[in-house]
């Protein structure tokens, strides 16, 4: 792969140097081209408002050209040796991790989160590569006489076929290769819809595998700002056999609905409203930094966020002095600042929507600690905000928030304390800080959610299956179940071969 193109402390040219290397075009069939009507649209920075780049913007028939492209490759890739893709794979988390630093530049300039947070995702982004790289030989079926012994059963996997994945703007290396990964795996191939925000990493990335030797076709990338037009025909092409999105559980709703008429395999990865539960007995440093990483992770920008921070009555009081204490300690600067803990949020209408929430839950009774404003001046900057007393029923405790605004709300017992957890349409992650184990396994099988952080603030792994229940969604990524996702089951029965 080409070589980095800046260092561990990017200076403005550095930035500029990088912008410019970028494809600006469509991956379709292998090649980078316009969109067929010459469409563009700009990529901002959201710590300056200022324009990155323009980029091609796809059109309905560049989505039927990516879908072509991918239906012609199926069948060869599917017979492509799984040493051959697992290869592939390797070589692309290698070129992954040599160009670490222009990977993460790059998100920080589209997508505005902090340069340590940005290596961060590097390193989680490209695991996946590797470990599906790994699985990749492990496809495993399986053989079996009948009961009755009158004939041989023969279980087979085979790829799903060509897939549409559609990645949100939030971890824009992350959610692309968590996807690609494991489909590559299986055999797949695929047409990529980056989010409009931050499609430019999806595009470095995609770079990446086709120098890593990914053949023509199996990956094919149509950024876009008309999403539906350009999408909406491929889920009722009956070419397409599968749709992973990650979003809004409103907009994986409506996706959902269009899949049906395909009878399309979905993988949905919706919204959170991950509770966040500190017990009297837990141990409160612990607690404090692990409601940092949950809470402030990405600014806040993440469905695993913790949205509701519930904190039993006996520590309220002091959980909340030192989450104060923290939380106001955090410098909100461009990402590219050496003492940034808090970048932008990534556009002026998540800006609106978080504050307007915090305005909401002060309206409603709740206090405002820490906080509570947008920061002065270019970018889409909001201040680290902490609310203490936050009444029932508030809306900052229903809906995401998507921003550094940490709302607590206290509870007396852990039946209380598990009943306000579960008081959500949503299920995809919980946190808890107790040193009492029994508890740990008690609220590990009784709150309503597909992952569960005990003492920790952080669950995502690249070996672990990531998704959520309820109407946070359905389907996981990583671990060995993720790569299930892509394969489907064939049996074959067989007649007995003693038979006369």
């Amino acid at each position: 792969m080409s070589r980095a193109l800046v260092t561990s402390t990017p200076t403005p040219e550095d930035e500029q140097r990088l912008i410019d290397s970028l494809p600006t075009g469509l991956f379709i069939g292998g090649e980078w081209r316009a969109a067929s009507d010459g469409g563009t649209f700009d990529v901002l920075d959201p710590s300056t408002g200022l324009v990155l780049t323009s980029i091609a913007s796809a059109t309905p028939a560049d989505g039927a050209a990516a879908l072509d492209a991918a239906a012609d490759a199926q069948r060869s890739w599917g017979r492509t040796a799984p040493r051959e893709r697992a290869e592939i794979l390797r070589r692309a988390f290698e070129a992954v991790t040599e160009r670490a630093d222009d990977f993460a530049l790059l998100m920080t300039l589209e997508m505005g989160k902090p340069l340590a947070e940005a290596r961060g995702e590097v390193a989680y982004g490209a695991e996946f590569l590797r470990w599906f790289s790994e699985e990749t030989a492990r496809i495993a079926g399986r053989f079996a006489m009948a009961p009755d012994g009158n004939s041989r059963l023969l279980v087979m996997k085979r790829p799903v076929g060509p897939s549409l994945f559609i990645t949100p703007w939030n971890f824009p290396l992350a959610m692309a290769t968590r996807k690609i990964a494991p489909a590559i795996a299986a055999g797949c191939t695929m047409v990529l819809k980056p989010a409009a925000l931050t499609p430019l990493t999806a595009l470095l990335f995609t770079q990446a595998l086709a120098e890593a030797g990914l053949p023509a076709g199996v990956l094919n990338v149509i950024q876009t700002t008309s999403a539906g037009a350009v999408t909406g025909p491929l889920i009722q092409d009956p070419r397409l056999r599968k749709l992973s999105f990650t979003g809004s559980t409103e907009v994986g709703r409506r996706l959902i609905a269009d899949a049906a008429h395909q009878v399309l395999r979905v993988s949905m990865e919706l919204g959170g409203n991950a509770p966040l539960l500190v017990f009297d007995d837990a141990d409160l440093d612990k607690a404090v930094d692990g409601a940092m990483l949950a809470k402030m992770r990405n600014g806040g920008e993440a469905c695993t966020a913790a949205n509701r921070i519930l904190v039993q009555q006996g520590v309220a009081a002091e959980f909340s002095r030192r989450l104060v204490e923290r939380m106001a300690a955090h410098t909100v600067a461009r990402g590219t600042d050496p003492a940034s803990k808090t970048g932008p949020l990534v556009d002026e209408g998540t800006r609106d929507k978080v504050h307007e929430l915090v305005t909401s839950a002060v309206e409603a009774g709740a206090t405002l600690a820490l906080g509570g404003r947008a920061v002065p001046g270019a970018g889409y900057f909001y201040e680290p905000t902490v609310l203490t007393d936050v009444p029932g029923g508030s809306r900052i405790l229903n809906e995401e928030i998507f921003g550094p605004v940490a709302p607590i709300v206290t509870f007396e017992t852990e039946e209380q304390g598990i009943r306000l957890a579960n008081a959500t349409e949503y299920g995809l992650v919980a946190y808890a800080f107790t040193r009492d184990l029994n508890r740990g396994l008690r609220l590990a099988e009784e709150l309503e959610v597909g992952m569960f952080g005990l003492n920790t603030g952080i669950v995502s792994n690249p070996a672990a299956p990531f998704g959520g229940v309820k109407q946070s969604g359905t389907g996981r990524e990583g671990g060995i179940e993720g790569i299930e996702e892509y394969l489907e089951t064939r049996y074959v029965g067989i007649a007995d071969p003693y038979a006369v």
